[in-house]
């Protein structure tokens, strides 16, 4: 049993306790301290620091047996930079767009709009300027965009809140269309979060969720500097334990894909050299933006009509 100052957890998917190691860095997180883990809290192009990644023996989900308290990880997340901090705006506002219109295609456009964690509001100023949902609930923790995020809303219905956690505000049975991109898998609760949401659904309401994909073939490439085993993520996700949490939570259907995803030609170069050990941080490299379909999947669950 390791002595860590970091509290175990069971499996946040089915509770089981059956974890076997799967990944892990060559300094484990569990073993060293919270003031020794700061350094490696943010960025890309560094050593590789991370809880070990063990899959559950009883539903395969992959998550960390061992990770920080909610306490800490507020405190972690108070000090981080914006996220994807090393993508330009173009390249990250393509992205989400193409998330949107993935999302209107076979979600309700009518009803409320919900997202977890928008950021500036990418979708949603995409869904205010084409459709007509009767009001934007908006939980996002970082008060410092609550300004440009109200903005994205142009000038509809909206609440913004910083409680993450706690739905209760949204009216039951009201939700057309509900948004997590890049949040689930920081979350050390899944399953309760997915249950909520279901609630806050309308008849045939869809959740849209975006995570990395840990069977993707970018993971196959790159082994354990795979970008999504970092601090930052209590649990990964695949198709199978996407489908099997979604499914357990109540969700009727669930439709998985790869998404999309825009980078500048130069982070992509600097990716692939770190991984093969070369460092290219400060080389001029070109800009042109490409979009990829590499290790994210775009998830589709709908509730009953």
């Amino acid at each position: 049993m390791i002595d860590s100052e970091f509290p175990r957890r069971n499996c946040p998917a089915c509770g089981a306790d059956q974890p076997r190691d799967e990944v892990f860095s060559e300094r484990r997180a569990e073993t060293v301290s919270l003031e020794e883990l700061r350094p490696f809290w943010a960025g890309l192009f560094k050593e590789k620091v991370f809880f070990t990644y063990a899959r559950c023996q009883s539903c395969d989900q992959m998550y960390t047996p061992h990770f920080f308290t909610s306490a800490q990880l507020g405190e972690l997340y108070a000090n981080m930079a914006p996220n994807m901090e090393d993508v330009p705006g173009p390249a990250l506002e393509a992205t989400q767009r193409d998330y949107w219109r993935e999302a209107r295609k076979t979600a309700p456009l009518d009803g409320g709009f919900l997202e977890i964690g928008p950021d500036i509001g990418y979708i949603v100023r995409d869904a205010a300027l084409e459709v007509k949902y009767d009001h934007y609930w908006l939980f996002e923790p970082n008060r410092a965009v609550h300004a440009e995020l109200a903005a994205a809303t142009n000038g509809k219905p909206h609440t913004i809140s910083t409680d993450m956690d706690d739905l209760s505000p949204v009216p039951d049975g009201s939700i057309g269309l509900a948004v997590m991109v890049h949040v689930l898998d920081h979350l050390l609760d899944p399953a309760a979060i997915l249950s909520q949401i279901r609630t806050k659904l309308k008849p045939g309401g869809a959740l849209m969720i975006v995570t990395h994909n840990e069977k993707s073939l970018l993971r196959l490439l790159m082994g354990v500097k795979f970008p999504p085993f970092c601090l930052q993520h209590p649990e990964l996700y695949n198709p199978n334990t996407m489908t099997k949490l979604l499914k357990r939570a109540g969700y009727e259907t669930v439709t998985i894909g790869r998404s999309r995803n825009y980078f500048p030609l130069a982070f992509m170069i600097r990716q692939a050299a770190w991984t093969a050990g070369i460092d290219l941080a400060k080389a001029p490299l070109p800009q042109t933006p490409i979009g990829l379909k590499l290790g994210n999947m775009l998830t589709l669950a709908k509730v009953a009509a």
